[in-house]
């Protein structure tokens, strides 16, 4: 067996181009934002800002946050975004300030601690206005142009509840408001005394968390009624709608041109609704609670299971089914053209569906559970029929390969161990043993290696005949190997980690040749198309990016 070490050497290697990202998580409040120009649309993904085009759909990636965003904002004139991290208790949250124009951090702004909540751009851009977090508890303001802070302030007085959100005046660089639990305050920056002055709105004696958006100041709540202030006045205006609230209350807002107020809810709702009375008179039910509100083109095919994860997913050969397991024990098959449900196996595994794969011929479903029992399904016309039981493994399992004669598989699990199953006899024909917790495995096209990866950060190489090791690769310094793949001549394979990076390598050298960066968190999976000419990849913020394989790979 030979053993080699694969050092960090990023700056020298070949990057992979990313071409696209497909989605995202969407749990930043208001964090899917338009650009003025209309055409680009921000949002974040982990630690990552994404502006994508709407018309064309490139995407370019903004890095420079060390943890995941919690917050973001774009001026008034477009010319800056601003976006704001969550970090580790004790430890200042970063500001990054990024040109929009050069892509480029702008400013680095650093006085809040472990969490910046929201900000806000003053209306011509000459401040920014930022929140600090539950464990903060400061809105401080800061001057654009001098890159300096010019004042802050406790957010709230010590006996209300946590303020969560900013909105600035329209028309006035000097005043801007904030609201959060049982809080609603007008504020006046003073930059000659360096201060700013709050007014405090009284909205009666409920406690409501709120946000802010349009030209009046509209404030949504979790009672899910929306408050109208008069803003001149500082003063509680009006209540609505009358009679029927909107359920699990409204997590985000938008004023309209002609003066109707888009709302979404807690429950998935986005309604449009009258001026004034805020009666909804136009209604969509989205798949989720709705945290953000803006323009978005068209959406791909989703196929949703109410209340239910789903933990793995393949399609057949012939590209008839999608096949998926769930963590309600099912086994649930997909037409891919419309989503609609096929079949539903009940009861497949007790623990859940961790794993499945389908065998070449598309006649048989190979599923693993958390229990770390391997089934085998015949699937019939008209039934799907339980064939093989095979139980060795004792935690779950979390990958499954087949051979390309559906002869075999090997199956990796959380145990410890990776076993090769003969898929005529399904009893054990060889077990690989490491002192690791297995996350993916895969054949060589060939079929005379298994390669494996892991907690331990490694890649390992194994005879397919007698289960022995051969080779082991360091592939990350600090990441666990969640997920690999071989390309279909077997000179190539890409391994993807929770150190954010997607890693080519050549498979007789055991070298990276080329680095994907761009990911904003933890990458659990990754696939190489058939055709070589793409690498698809995806991440625990919900994110799949798609990667230009190199041209000059050879």
């Amino acid at each position: 067996m030979s053993t080699a070490t694969q050092p960090e050497k990023l700056d020298s290697l070949q990057k992979l181009e990313l071409e696209s990202t497909i989605g995202f998580e969407g749990k930043v409040p208001h964090g899917l934002r338009l650009h003025p120009d209309r055409v680009h649309m921000v949002y974040p993904l982990g630690c990552n800002l994404v502006i994508e085009n709407l018309q064309t759909r490139q995407q370019e990636f903004l890095l420079g946050h060390n943890n995941n965003i919690s917050c973001l904002t774009i001026s008034n004139n477009g010319k800056y975004i601003a976006s704001g991290q969550v970090t580790f208790m004790g430890f200042k949250a970063d500001i990054i300030v990024w040109d929009y124009e050069s892509r480029d951090p702008y400013a680095r702004l650093v006085l809040h601690k472990v969490k910046i909540e929201n900000l806000a751009f003053s209306s011509s851009d000459k401040f920014l206005f930022s929140l600090g977090g539950q464990d903060d508890g400061s809105i401080v303001v800061w001057n654009i142009e001098t890159k300096e802070p010019v004042c802050g302030s406790p957010a709230q007085h010590k006996s209300a509840g946590i303020t969560y959100c900013l909105a600035s005046a329209k028309d006035n660089d000097y005043l801007f408001y904030s609201g959060g639990n049982g809080t609603l305050r007008f504020w006046q920056l003073d930059v000659a005394n360096r201060k700013i002055r709050p007014t405090d709105i009284n909205t009666g004696t409920t406690k409501r968390i709120v946000s802010l958006d349009g030209t009046h100041l509209y404030c949504g709540t979790t009672t899910g009624d929306v408050l109208m202030i008069y803003v001149p006045a500082a003063q509680f205006k009006a209540i609505g709608p009358e009679k029927k609230k909107y359920s699990m209350g409204i997590t985000a807002m938008q004023s309209l041109v002609n003066g109707d107020v888009l709302i979404g809810t807690g429950e998935g709702k986005i309604h449009v609704t009258e001026q004034g009375t805020f009666k909804s008179t136009k209604c969509l039910q989205a798949m989720g609670e709705v945290t953000s509100l803006a323009l978005r083109g068209n959406e791909l095919l989703r196929i949703t299971q109410a209340n239910k994860t789903c933990n793995s997913l393949c399609f057949t050969r012939d590209g008839k089914i999608i096949v998926s397991g769930w963590d309600d024990g099912r086994i649930r098959g997909f037409y891919p053209e419309s989503g609609r449900e096929m079949f539903t196996v009940n009861d497949a595994h007790h623990r859940g569906v961790t794993a499945v794969a389908v065998t070449n011929d598309c006649k048989r479903i190979v599923s693993g559970g958390g229990e770390g029992m391997i089934r085998v399904w015949q699937l019939n016309k008209n039934s799907r029929d339980l064939i093989a039981t095979m139980k060795e493994h004792k935690n779950a399992v979390v990958s499954i390969r087949i051979n390309k004669s559906d002869t075999e598989c090997v199956t990796a699990s959380l145990d410890g161990t990776c076993i090769i199953w003969n898929l005529k006899r399904f009893v054990r024909n060889q077990v690989l043993f490491e002192n690791t917790l297995f996350q993916c495995v895969a054949y060589h096209p060939e079929e005379y290696h298994i390669i494996t990866g892991g907690t331990d950060r490694k890649i390992a190489y194994w005879e397919a005949v007698n289960g022995a090791q051969i080779r082991e690769l360091e592939a990350s310094k600090s990441g666990t190997i969640n997920g690999l793949d071989i390309d279909c001549l077997g000179n190539y394979f890409v391994t993807v980690s929770a150190d954010k990076l997607v890693k080519l390598w050549r498979y007789n050298e055991g070298e990276v040749f080329s680095v994907g960066i761009g990911h904003g968190s933890e990458i659990k999976k990754v696939k190489i198309c058939p055709n070589s000419e793409h690498i698809v990849s995806v991440s625990a913020d919900g994110a799949i990016f798609r990667w230009r394989f190199p041209k000059n790979a050879g």
